[in-house]
């Protein structure tokens, strides 16, 4: 490692000392320029120069990085952590501490990697190394019962701040109990700073999804890849990562020259007046019928194609105004869905096609195939190519997804590549990744690339979801509909009595779009999923309803108890907080698995687990609610004791369920 740094610390200097000598020879040649005409005089060389500069640094700071991270390497990563480092999730901290007690007990099996998993009935945790290793002793003639191996990690495991007991149960688990104590100054940091995210190495990431197609409306079908991508933005945020949202919008193809020439049909003047498409997807469905009846005008398409990629003014204005129309109705979608993302279609990579073509022509990478030119994504040809150059010399899908991956790790220097597409994409996904492997624009050891699948939404019969005469449902309209639904159930409840209007329209847009999301991001990504909104707005079980409904009444505790919360560090300087009932400690513990759910999620990308988690929340607090109690009254229904160190409790679950629920982009109300 330290000899690769050396080469790129000298090309480095050697690259900076060039680049310096050729601005100064570009600035004395024109001594009257200011510093933005040396820019634009600067020549091809001088350019090439940055732009591999800027690369090498990106590599240099890539390994730096990696030379820490082995540096910091004894056997376990975990056992290499400090034990008394309050950023680690407690499942890291076990790992750890058992780390270091297999080194201390076993040290010939040192690297053998640590089982910790959360449990329920046995204690907080537990270890489930015991029975591996005694097998692993036996092949190297050492006899020992698992049990016997679990009282010797036992003994061996130092002392930690977060372990209050540890016991071997059965044929040999180990049984982890956390401390109380801690579990108290967990929840008061919690209640006195908020929710801190759990300690993880940063990365600048880049997270594709939604992709919309310009001149269509958005449908069930972009439902998953728009509110997934969201959440997993949100999430990486949280956690520190340097995140880049990328909308890569379908905004350039043969398609726009039907739609250009019909433009220049129905509305001549549209250079001089904007015209008033109300309805694109109306508009797109009349070109296609010309284009295909017409031949006249599917030769004027042809043409009109040619001029736009030509950068005809005319015809740019044209594209420029059909792509407008859109983006005011992918935006009202977003505004809605609280969706924040950049835009960066299909056009963007235009001129960046010509220049990886370019590149992978010069390596040898392309081949021809019946007037084709493709690429194989490894040495051995096998599985599909990708299309490159069409036989017309036009560029494909294929052509711009290899220009894009390139673009978003040399010049965007992302490290971490995230693609939110349906699973019908992960044979090209993988080919795309393998070829960029191939040609060196990607680099395993440097780079992280996922391709987060998933599967279709399915209407109650168990097929794709469709409207009833068969067409695809749009978005626009299942919102509406979540909207209409989510009203009559809050006015079943006679919730529309009680609130004001203001507090009724911010509960039903908090059912109806929470209960939307919420369903997708509840299942397993990869599996397809039934959509029913009787069943989403179900009160009962893992729904959106059923999160919301107690965090509502969550908040009204603290509310009802005539005392003021409002400041929690202020309350905390005269109330503690005592654990003396199992279902607080049972939601204490519940809660303080938090840092273990988000560092599980981040590590696949799999959201069901913060829903699950969430779910676990609730429920733990319905237990606790039901058997301790936080305000007693008389039967005047007057409050004579109000019991504040379970109200900090209750205000504790809401901090933690606030977070959660800007994750999964539900809206926290305070009343429903």
């Amino acid at each position: 490692m330290s000899k690769q740094l050396s080469v790129e610390l000298n090309k480095l200097a050697e690259l900076e000392r060039v680049t310096v000598e050729l601005t100064a020879q570009v600035q004395a040649a024109n001594p009257n320029r200011n510093a933005t005409d040396v820019q634009v005089l600067q020549d091809d060389e001088l350019i090439k120069l940055q732009t591999e500069n800027t690369k090498l640094k990106h590599r240099l700071a890539i390994l730096n990085q990696a030379i820490a991270d082995e540096s910091g390497k004894g056997g376990s990563t975990a056992s290499s952590l400090s034990l008394n480092d309050e950023s680690l999730s407690i499942m890291e901290h076990l790992e750890g501490a058992f780390a270091i007690a297999i080194k201390t007990a076993f040290p010939q099996l040192s690297h053998t990697p640590v089982l910790v998993t959360p449990s329920v009935k046995f204690g907080d945790y537990q270890c489930n190394n015991a029975m591996a290793l005694a097998k692993k002793l036996k092949d190297i003639g050492i006899n020992k019962a698992p049990r016997d191996v679990a009282t010797e990690l036992l003994n061996s495991c130092p002392a930690s701040p977060r372990i209050g007991k540890l016991e071997v149960a059965g044929p040999g688990f180990i049984n982890i109990f956390l401390n109380k104590d801690y579990g108290v100054r967990a929840i008061t940091d919690l209640l006195r700073n908020g929710v801190k995210p759990p300690s993880l190495p940063k990365k600048r990431v880049l997270v594709d999804f939604s992709s919309p197609n310009i001149a269509k409306q958005m449908h069930v079908g972009h439902l998953r890849s728009t509110i997934i991508g969201e959440s997993i933005c949100r999430l990486l945020e949280f956690l520190q990562h340097d995140v880049i949202r990328i909308n890569h919008l379908g905004d350039w193809g043969t398609q726009f020259g039907m739609l250009i020439a019909h433009l220049e049909d129905r509305f001549p003047n549209f250079l001089n007046e904007s015209p008033p498409i109300s309805d694109l997807q109306a508009f797109y469905k009349e070109s296609k019928k010309r284009f295909d009846e017409d031949e006249v005008f599917k030769k004027r398409a042809y043409n009109a194609v040619v001029a736009l990629q030509g950068g005809d003014p005319n015809s740019i204005k044209a594209w420029q105004l059909i792509c407008d129309v859109s983006r005011k109705e992918f935006k009202t979608i977003y505004d809605r869905l609280e969706i924040n993302v950049k835009e960066r279609g299909e056009s963007f990579y235009q001129s960046r096609m010509l220049t990886v073509v370019d590149f992978l022509r010069k390596q040898n990478m392309l081949e021809k195939d019946d007037g084709r030119e493709i690429m194989w994504p490894d040495e051995s040809k096998t599985g599909i190519p990708l299309t490159i150059v069409k036989s017309d010399g036009g560029f494909t899908y294929d052509t711009s997804d290899m220009a894009a991956i390139r673009h978003r790790i040399e010049e965007e220097l992302s490290d971490w590549l995230v693609y939110v597409v349906d699973s019908g994409q992960s044979t090209h996904f993988l080919t795309l990744f393998k070829a960029a492997e191939r040609c060196g624009i990607f680099k395993p050891k440097l780079h992280r690339a996922d391709h987060v699948q998933f599967g279709v939404v399915l209407g109650e019969d168990g097929k794709k979801f469709k409207t009833r005469s068969g067409d695809t449902v749009k978005l626009a309209d299942l919102l509406d509909e979540g909207m209409k639904r989510s009203l009559e159930q809050l006015r079943s409840r006679g919730r529309d009595q009680v609130l004001t209007p203001q507090e009724l329209l911010d509960a039903q847009e908090a059912v109806a779009y929470g209960c939307i999301k919420y369903t997708d991001l509840c299942h397993n990504r990869i599996s397809d999923y039934v959509f029913s909104f009787d069943k989403m707005l179900d009160d009962r079980g893992n729904t959106a309803v059923y999160l919301l409904y107690t965090y509502t009444r969550i908040c009204s505790i603290a509310r009802n108890s005539g005392e003021d919360y409002s400041n929690l560090s202020k309350v905390l300087e005269t109330i503690d907080i005592t654990i003396t009932h199992d279902k607080e400690w049972k939601l204490v513990s519940t809660l303080l698995k938090l840092h273990d759910v988000l560092v599980k999620c981040s590590k696949d990308l799999f959201l069901h687990f913060l829903c699950e988690f969430c779910y676990d929340v609730c429920t733990a607090f319905a237990e606790f609610y039901d058997s301790c109690y936080c305000i007693e009254k008389n039967k005047a229904g007057q409050i004579v004791k109000v019991n504040h160190s379970r109200i900090l409790l209750c205000e504790a679950t809401a901090i933690v369920l606030r977070q959660c629920f800007y994750i999964l982009g539900l809206k926290p109300i305070t009343k429903i």
